[in-house]
């Protein structure tokens, strides 16, 4: 198994992502080929881990796969890979339960035994940060713990203060830090970070990334610390019955579509499906011969003018969609099939295959993990069939005759759209939970070829 680390924090801000991304970049520069991972159901991170390894970043959820699914993930994800490095979500013990480490970093960590480097916000601390470090490192024995970063620190005095505070504490090394004027930071909005391929200027900054996060930190010694996962075999999927006709299924990705779970794609394909991307935002014409859709979730509150004004390609998109075909669509997607979405005071027209105005508001209108079960057939799932994901949007639908009627949460309330061969939520669905949905997506896509 490829050896693997684990990057946590103390609490959300404290530094891990700079911290993730210079790992990544002094490990690049060193040749070696470097498999990043997410805990949790964030999109974004992940793409900036692309930017400096060329490898798709990965997401490790344990709420939405079960553990079986972390081990198969990265057991997968990590083949022709050196080393694995896995930024944690939020605090290190911060999952789905405020009394278990159910899907929090911890969690990972052990189901995958790996040792973690843990990232303090230093700022403003001097003897109190061993009182920090000694509440973390100490609350579950079960883990190990190969190392600690500083970041925000404050001067070369300031770290040596830290130092000795925690040598007087613990035998856990420090392995460096980062200052507080920090020389790499990167762009936010409403949903987090400004993904990596918005960002005109990321690659300049990361161009000097390794170099800063070296003069700091003793990445040679953060590299002994990587150690070999111990893992349970991961469970088998169920075998995938071979198609006699090959599917192609459109997925849309540009700057405003680009939030999916690697694992949906690896399902898909193994289910038989040929992969397409097309974009939105520049395309005249859908790619030819489509068997479906995937439209993912993403910006497009952002590049809505752009979108309305690219007929040609949604006239092609509502001609495929009245041969029903199938076409599953998720957050983004959904306000793509919508009638219309209000940015701001004005209104624009999107698809309108589905009666719903949609507007963009202020405050996050959805934030969590969600079990949906299907209330009727649909081109994932069966009635009464389950699946895991999360929900994570500031729009909201203000109007239309469009009546939900693709899930039931676990608390009865009726979610999605349903209609044909059309499936559209604000929940982001994860294969991994249920990976029977790809299956019947594919195949039900192969019986409607014509």
């Amino acid at each position: 198994m490829i050896p693997g680390l684990v990057v946590a924090g103390t609490h959300s801000g404290a530094g891990k992502t700079t911290v993730m991304l210079g790992i990544l970049a002094a490990l690049s520069r060193r040749g070696l080929a470097v498999q990043g991972f997410k805990v949790g159901p964030d999109f974004i991170d992940p793409s900036f881990y692309q930017a400096l390894t060329d490898r798709e970043g990965e997401n490790l959820d344990s709420w939405m796969t079960g553990a079986g699914g972390v081990r198969r993930i990265y057991q997968t994800a990590t083949g022709g890979a050196d080393l694995a490095v896995i930024e944690g979500v939020m605090g290190l013990f911060d999952g789905a339960s405020p009394v278990t480490d159910e899907s929090s970093t911890a969690e990972i960590a052990k189901l995958l035994n790996l040792p973690v480097v843990l990232v303090v916000d230093a700022r403003s601390m001097a003897r109190s940060v061993a009182a920090l470090v000694k509440g973390f490192t100490e609350f579950d024995p079960r883990l190990r713990f190969a190392g600690i970063i500083l970041n925000r620190v404050g001067s070369a005095k300031h770290f040596e203060l830290l130092t000795q505070a925690l040598a007087a504490t613990t035998a856990i090394p420090v392995l460096g830090y980062l200052p507080k004027e920090r020389e790499f930071c990167l762009a936010e909005r409403h949903l987090g970070l400004v993904p990596y391929y918005e960002d005109s200027q990321l690659a300049e900054r990361l161009a000097g990334l390794a170099e800063w996060f070296e003069k700091t930190v003793a990445v040679d010694r953060l590299i002994a610390a990587f150690a070999q996962p111990s893992l349970d075999s991961p469970p088998d999927l169920p075998p995938v019955t071979p198609l006699t006709r090959r599917v192609r299924i459109g997925v849309a990705r540009d700057r405003a579509f680009g939030f999916y779970y690697q694992e949906n794609w690896r399902l898909l394909r193994r289910a038989g499906a040929e992969l397409v991307p097309f974009s939105p935002l520049s395309d005249a014409t859908l790619p030819v011969g489509l068997d479906g859709l995937y439209l993912g979730g993403g910006y497009p509150e952002l590049f809505v003018a752009e979108l309305a004004a690219n007929q040609g390609l949604l006239g092609q998109i509502k001609e495929l969609i009245a041969r029903d075909k199938p076409v599953y669509a998720e957050c983004g997607g959904l306000l793509y099939l919508a009638r219309s979405l209000r940015v701001g005071e004005q209104s624009f027209p999107m698809l309108g295959v589905l009666d719903l105005e949609i507007e963009l508001g202020a405050r996050l209108a959805a934030l969590g993990y969600i079990e949906v079960s299907a209330a009727a057939d649909n081109i994932l799932l069966v009635q009464g069939e389950t699946a895991r994901g999360h929900e994570f949007h500031y729009t909201r639908i203000c109007g239309g005759a469009e009546q939900a009627d693709a899930y039931r949460s676990a608390r009865g309330e009726r979610l999605g759209f349903r209609r044909g061969n059309l499936l559209a939520s604000y929940v982001h669905l994860h294969f991994g939970s249920n990976p029977g949905m790809a299956e019947r997506w594919v195949r039900i896509a192969a019986e409607c070829q014509s």
